[in-house]
């Protein structure tokens, strides 16, 4: 079975999306349509702007959303997947790719939750840090005796995980961690504390642009963060996207999961190759590869 996965925020790099916009007629129509919703040209950004402009949430975020999906669909005939999964913000592009939600729609929630995440960092000083070479459950009993708000907020990989929480909890955490035996502990260059309860303000205005998209029955199961299952109905994908903000990112048993449901092959649609390699240490054993045109 083909399973097709989709990246988030970190998988930017300068130039993306150029090429597809140069030699296919319906990425150029889509990328300019994107230009129109978003109000301003994101193409000039992804095309040619820095690597710092890249780096801004709310043009991360669409961009790398315009960059899988669009790559889905030039994909034609091509693309034919059994299942899909998302590692946070590439949710919204799995639930394009398994037809839950329509281009336009996924467009604007993607800028809706750019937006709103990007508020909720600027309300108070917070941070996420990388943590390797430890089980899961030290990680999370660090988090929860250290003073403040730290969690665990990204499941990656077996022994990769992700905190998340206020600058100074998740300082201390990595000390701790350190003390404790991770191989690494260091503080990630990003905006804020996504996937942890600092998030709350900006879940509450995401819930809200959710409850008024129309959200279709898909064509596969998606697996989602929240709940690491195949799903299909959707009234529950509203749900579990809306939790998805301060719940954590558990792809570990995402993945673990799809296997579990048949899936062989994990193909990687939008830009980098970050997903592979989780897939390849959380199963040696997958067959993982990067969507073609």
């Amino acid at each position: 079975m083909n399973a097709y996965i989709f990246p988030g925020q970190g998988a930017q790099f300068k130039g993306m999306g150029l090429d597809l916009y140069e030699k296919y007629p319906e990425a150029q129509k889509l990328f300019e349509r994107a230009n129109e919703i978003l109000g301003f040209s994101i193409t000039d950004i992804m095309f040619e702007g820095s690597a710092e402009d890249l780096k801004q949430t709310k043009v991360t975020q669409p961009a790398i959303f315009l960059h899988s999906v669009i790559l889905s669909k030039i994909m034609g005939d091509a693309f034919k997947p059994d299942m899909v999964a998302g590692h946070s913000l590439g949710e919204i592009s799995a639930l394009v790719a398994n037809k839950t939600l329509e281009f336009e729609p996924a467009l604007k929630l993607v800028a809706q939750r750019a937006d709103a995440m990007q508020q909720a960092c600027e309300m108070q000083s917070s941070t996420m840090a990388a943590v390797l070479g430890l089980e899961d459950e030290l990680v999370e009993a660090v988090c929860a005796d250290v003073d403040g708000i730290v969690v665990a907020a990204n499941y990656n990989c077996p022994g990769q995980l992700v905190i998340s929480g206020s600058v100074d909890a998740v300082e201390k955490a990595c000390e701790i961690l350190k003390e404790r035996g991770a191989k690494r502990a260091m503080i990630l260059p990003v905006g804020g504390a996504f996937h942890s309860p600092l998030m709350e303000p900006a879940r509450k205005q995401l819930a809200e642009a959710i409850e008024a998209t129309t959200f279709n029955i898909p064509i596969c199961p998606v697996y989602q963060n929240v709940s690491t299952f195949g799903v299909t109905d959707p009234e529950e994908i509203k749900k579990n996207l809306v939790f998805q903000l301060t719940a954590p990112v558990k792809w570990t048993q995402s993945v673990q999961n799809m296997i579990k449901d048949g899936a062989t092959h994990f193909t990687e649609v939008g830009p980098g190759k970050v997903l592979q390699g989780l897939v390849k240490k959380i199963d040696r054993a997958a067959e993982v590869g990067s969507a073609v045109v």
